[in-house]
């Protein structure tokens, strides 16, 4: 007797719960922003269709374009490092050492840190007689405290310090699970050739660990493009609109002035980019693979 076969319909009633959650909770939302974008929807009076009228307002506001380029600003100098720095730190912990897994531990714990508390925290040390002024101070390189988060100049930077901050160790994990698979065979026949660690690097670490670089850069990417807790919650856009970055800008046309159509068409936008960004990602790793 054969084995029994089952309707061509099962498969998908084991799905069905896993869609309607997708369906509801991510698909018809975005359906509905694409809808509200080319609305004037305000959450007060009944909206009306605009056509692109939104899309027309974003393009002529200069708000609009600052914080854009605070966040293209954003992605060029965060996502170097995020891709960067982790490899050399996976590499350090990637060792049989005493004490190896605390120092994995301690680079991690920024990850279940809550970003807010983590803000908090960072605006504390950030301030004229915080704790990073004090030491810098102290040791005598700058003679006056340096304002961080008060000088246009400063602000964003230093917010983007606290997102590498808690990043690194995110990353790091993904370049552990990396460098775990490359063959130990590999790096012991270049031993025995004579191949110095640093040229073992080059030549293997870094070739080999391409496919997770690609999926680190696109990840880190996205992130930096998303960033809203830490502008939130250590400088609220400023001085001066300084630090507003693209969500944030999406933040406060929807909640401040209640403009949800606006709001809509420029997280439209946002999507736009993280698709560009998602296929990126999807063509290197084909590429690579």
């Amino acid at each position: 007797m054969g084995p029994k076969r089952h309707h061509p319909l099962v498969p998908l009633l084991f799905l069905l719960p896993a869609c309607s959650l997708v369906g509801g909770l991510v698909i018809y939302p975005a359906l509905q922003a694409l809808w509200l974008s080319f609305t004037n929807f305000n959450m007060i009076t009944p909206s009306q269709w605009v056509g692109a009228d939104n899309y027309r307002r974003l393009a002529a506001d200069p708000f609009f374009w600052l914080a854009l380029r605070n966040s293209m600003l954003y992605l060029v100098v965060v996502v170097p490092v995020l891709v960067l720095v982790p490899i050399v730190i996976a590499v350090l912990v990637n060792r049989a050492i005493p004490g190896v897994r605390l120092f994995r531990a301690l680079f991690y714990l920024p990850v279940v840190t809550s970003l807010v508390i983590s803000s908090l925290i960072w605006k504390w040390v950030y301030e004229e007689k915080g704790l990073l002024n004090y030491l810098l101070l102290q040791s005598g390189l700058v003679s006056n405290p340096v304002a961080f988060l008060t000088d246009p100049a400063n602000a964003l930077f230093a917010v983007m310090a606290v997102t590498v901050w808690s990043g690194i160790g995110y990353y790091m994990v993904i370049y552990l699970a990396g460098l775990q698979s490359i063959p130990r065979h590999l790096y012991e026949v270049a031993d025995v050739e004579g191949v110095t660690p640093v040229q073992q690097f080059v030549h293997i670490t870094l070739p080999l660990l391409r496919p997770s670089m690609a999926v680190v850069a696109v990840m880190s990417s996205i992130a930096a493009m998303k960033v809203f807790e830490e502008i939130y919650v250590m400088t609220q856009g400023g001085p001066m609109d300084a630090s507003k970055t693209l969500v944030y800008f999406i933040y406060e046309t929807a909640f401040n002035e209640f403009e949800m159509g606006l709001a809509s068409a420029a997280g439209m936008v946002l999507f736009a980019i993280t698709l560009v960004l998602s296929l990126i990602n999807l063509r290197l790793l084909r590429r690579k693979a």
